[in-house]
This record gives C-alpha cells, sequence and structure tokens, in this order.
C-alpha cells in the first residue's frame, strides 16, 4: 500500500522523486560544511611539505567557503535529477535546434561548477603566493618581495583566461581552436584597442629586469614622494608622506624621470640665516666657524659642510649653511635637523647677534605735506 503511494504521479513527478530530492537536498545541507573541512584538510596534505609558516586553519579558512559552494551546485544538480517533469519538456525548438528544461538547467550547472572549480583554483594560488612571500621575507633582498605579487597576479590572469576558454568549450560547445584563429586574424586589431595596456604591462616587466626601485624604497616622481608598498601587472602602487595611497601606471615609472632617494647615502640641507646688518664682521666670522664645526661634530654629518658668508640682502647678512644627513628615515631625519637647528640658534645668541627681521616704516603723506608746508612757511 505505501510502494503505491510513494508510486503515485503528482505534476508528473512520483511522490518517491520527491522524497529522494528533499532528502538529498536535506542530508547534503546539513553535511556539507564537515564535508568542505574534509576536503579541504585533505588537500592541505599535498601542499604540507612546502607550507612552510602558513598553518592548516588558514588553508582552510581560504577553501572551505569555495569548496562549500562547490559541494552545494553538486547536492542541488544531483536532486534536481531525480525528477523527470518539466526536465524532458522542450523549452526552444527552432528548425533543427531543440533544447529542452533538462539540457539547460545541464548548462547552468555546468556553468556554476566550473566557476566554482575555478574559485577553488584562485584560493590554492593565493596561499601558493603567501607561502612564498612568507619565505622571501626571510631573505634580506627586497627583490622577490616584489616579485611575488607580481608572480601572482599573472598567474590568476592567466587563469582567468583558461577559465573563460573552458567555459567557452564545454559549457556553450565554441570549437575552441576556431576562436584561437579567430584571435590570430583579430590579434592585431586587439594590440591597438588595448595598446596603454600592453605598454603598462611592459613597463612591469621593465621594472622588474632593471630594478630602479624595489618595494620599500623611499622614491620621487612627478612630483610625488612616497614608499613603493607595489608593483603590479598594470600599475605601481606608492604610499605617500601623508599615508595616502597613489596608483602609477608602470609606464610613468619607466618614460619619467624617477629619483630613488633610498639609494642616496645623505640627505641634503641647504638654508640661509639672516643675521642684522649691525653685526660686526669679526662676530660673524666667529658664528660660521662655530656653526660648522657643531655640524661637523654631529655623528650622523660627513665633513661636507659648508658654512660661508653668502650675500648681502635686503634687510640681512645673508650666512648660508648645507650639510648632509646621514639618515634616510624621514623622523629620525626631522630629529637630527631640529638637534642642529637648536644648536645653531644657541650659538648665534652665544655671540649675542640678532636674527635680521623685514622692518617697513609706513609714512603718512597727508602728515609730512603738512610738515613740509609749515617749513616754508
Amino acid at each position: 500500500m505505501e510502494t503505491d503511494i510513494l508510486n503515485k504521479y503528482y505534476c508528473g513527478n512520483t511522490l518517491l522523486s520527491y522524497l529522494i530530492l528533499g532528502i538529498i537536498i536535506v542530508l547534503g545541507l546539513l553535511i556539507k560544511r564537515f564535508l568542505a573541512t574534509f576536503l579541504s584538510s585533505t588537500l592541505y596534505k599535498f601542499f604540507r611539505k612546502y607550507s612552510q609558516g602558513i598553518s592548516v586553519q588558514h588553508f582552510r579558512d581560504l577553501l572551505v567557503k569555495p569548496v562549500e559552494r562547490l559541494i552545494t551546485y553538486l547536492i542541488f544538480y544531483t536532486a534536481i535529477n531525480q525528477i523527470n517533469y518539466p526536465l524532458n519538456e522542450i523549452l526552444f525548438k527552432r528548425r533543427k535546434f531543440v533544447i529542452t528544461y533538462g539540457e539547460l538547467i545541464d548548462k547552468i550547472f555546468l556553468l556554476l561548477i566550473i566557476w566554482a572549480l575555478f574559485k577553488i583554483l584562485f584560493k590554492i594560488i593565493d596561499f601558493v603566493a603567501e607561502v612564498f612571500a612568507y619565505k622571501a621575507s626571510l631573505t634580506d633582498s627586497k627583490s622577490d618581495d616584489q616579485l611575488v605579487p607580481f608572480l601572482k597576479e599573472l598567474t590568476k590572469i592567466l587563469t582567468y583566461i583558461i577559465q573563460f576558454f573552458v567555459m567557452l568549450g564545454l559549457v556553450f560547445d565554441v570549437n575552441i581552436p576556431t576562436v584561437l584563429t579567430g584571435f590570430g586574424i583579430g590579434g592585431v586589431a586587439l594590440a591597438l584597442a588595448a595598446k596603454e595596456s600592453l605598454e603598462n604591462l611592459l613597463g612591469s616587466f621593465a621594472i622588474f629586469l632593471d630594478k630602479p626601485f624595489v618595494v620599500g624604497d623611499l622614491v620621487r616622481v612627478e612630483n610625488i614622494e612616497g614608499t613603493i608598498e607595489k608593483v603590479g601587472f598594470r600599475s605601481t602602487r606608492i604610499r605617500t608622506l601623508d599615508k595616502s595611497i597613489i596608483t602609477l601606471p608602470n609606464k610613468k615609472l619607466i618614460d619619467g624621470l624617477l629619483d630613488n632617494l633610498t639609494l642616496r647615502n645623505y640627505r641634503r640641507l641647504k638654508f640661509n640665516i639672516s643675521l642684522a646688518y649691525n653685526t660686526p664682521s669679526e662676530i660673524l666670522k666667529k658664528i660660521a666657524e662655530d656653526i660648522k664645526d657643531c655640524i661637523n661634530k654631529h655623528p650622523t654629518t660627513n665633513d661636507e659642510t659648508v658654512v660661508v658668508f653668502e650675500s648681502f640682502g635686503e634687510f640681512s647678512l645673508n650666512v648660508q649653511v648645507l650639510y648632509f644627513i646621514e639618515m634616510m628615515d624621514y623622523a629620525p631625519y626631522a630629529e637630527i635637523k631640529e638637534e642642529i637647528n637648536y644648536a645653531i640658534l644657541d650659538i648665534v645668541q652665544k655671540h649675542q647677534a640678532e636674527f635680521a627681521v623685514p622692518i617697513r616704516k609706513v609714512i603718512n603723506i597727508e602728515e609730512d605735506k603738512n610738515n613740509l608746508s609749515d617749513a616754508i612757511d
């Protein structure tokens, strides 16, 4: 009796078919997280030997969601195939081209499954890149730190291209060799359309080959000064001194004037000290000598200090100070600069000299006219 009830048809399918469909969906959704975790842990065994510094938990965190998504698609695809109606019904028919609901669903799920599989592959690429980044951080060279993100982006772009052709071939039944031949014919037009992108791509290769800078270098380009954070497939990210991020196309970095400030041995400082005109020449000489001696004795400066009576200004005697600090990091450099500035201030005050200040005299024309008239009278 129960068998007869299960074999009764409702909307084109037996009750047993609906029951199996429901059981597959419910059980599948209940165990999908456990199954995804188990598969991720199993897959980690293939990478354990090379995954120094990266834990299995991190690997699971990367893969559990995309694996779970793939399992969900497979669960629903398996469940839907337990029914016949309306899968066998014709959805579209035109001449020799006929497609049923079942064939359309097959195509949709095949597209989703391929997308999910490549999503897992992208997560594996991320994991491998993290492993190489960790190993690169253990070396003294910064070139490998710069190379890892670039290769990661390049690998992902190539994988996207492969994914595109796989979907065309398996889902849409496109003849891939014919498509590739067509790309050969339209390659020139495509290259012209993507001229700027290709130039930036070649610029990225030039950066890796010539190595004008590496990640972490302080550079100045097009009046932009900052630290290189990442060299990408198309552009380079620079963290400015204001802590903002500026993205420059690689072509501009190669074609433009780039100053790698990190490669400098010293930072140069040049400025004038303006002293009052009533400063005696003997005091002026002693101030210049003391400033030069003070700067040369500082442990972070070299012996190329120049302190000279440079010019007669409009309202001051100008003493030029030029020296070099062996410090690339900005914060320590600013502290040293401040320390020397205080020492210069103390030297000027010790010799009882005065800094020149521009003075403007305001003349009352009407008052001068009255005074002149009184004088004539």
